[in-house]
């Protein structure tokens, strides 16, 4: 959402694509880093320069500041070792998103606000209890990626154990590790 906020403003302002002058094509990458990855040098650097551009530079920098209220809300989902968050301060931090994006023009912003309005029970599900379907759902990459890659296949039984070989890659790797031999008294 932050990079199409930014080429959309850059090519309504320029008339052309981002240039390396250009001090919101020069702060793309940083613009896309976590807050608590940037450095303060770093930050100051990103903020200064959007702010020096002018109107342009706001938007964009608007766009950044929702985008990390989405992952303020989003880092709320327990991890092993933490609790499940209370309802409250989901609450909280879902408004705070909804309202920085409302308060923007940039309708980048506004399909991602009604994006996560859309799929907003799916999200509270996962950050109330912690669980989510991104393991299957990348195994379904990885076979569909890999059924792709042996299409032109005459043997089904061979592409079915193309895929499975794929799939349970890292098993393998995690049972290479143990370099334990059964029955092997030490």
């Amino acid at each position: 959402m932050v990079t199409a906020v930014r080429q959309r403003a850059t090519r309504e302002l320029r008339g052309r694509r981002g240039r390396k002058k250009d001090p919101e094509w020069a702060s793309r990458r940083r613009l896309l880093t976590g807050h608590e990855r940037l450095s303060p040098v770093a930050f100051a650097r990103l903020w200064n320069g959007l702010v020096d551009a002018g109107d342009l530079g706001v938007e964009i920098l608007h766009a950044y500041a929702v985008k990390e209220a989405l992952r303020d809300l989003l880092a709320l989902a327990p991890t092993p070792g933490t609790s499940v968050p209370d309802r409250s301060a989901i609450s909280h931090r879902l408004w705070r998103f909804l309202d920085l994006a409302a308060a923007t023009d940039s309708p980048e912003v506004h399909r991602l606000a009604a994006t996560i309005e859309a799929w907003w029970p799916a999200i509270e599900a996962g950050l109330v209890t912690g669980h989510s379907n991104a393991r299957s759902e990348g195994y379904n990459r990885l076979a569909k990626h890999q059924g792709r890659n042996a299409f032109g296949f005459r043997n089904t039984e061979n592409q079915r154990r193309r895929i499975r070989w794929a799939c349970t890659r890292q098993h393998r790797r995690a049972s290479a590790k143990n370099r334990e031999v059964p029955g092997q008294v030490r």
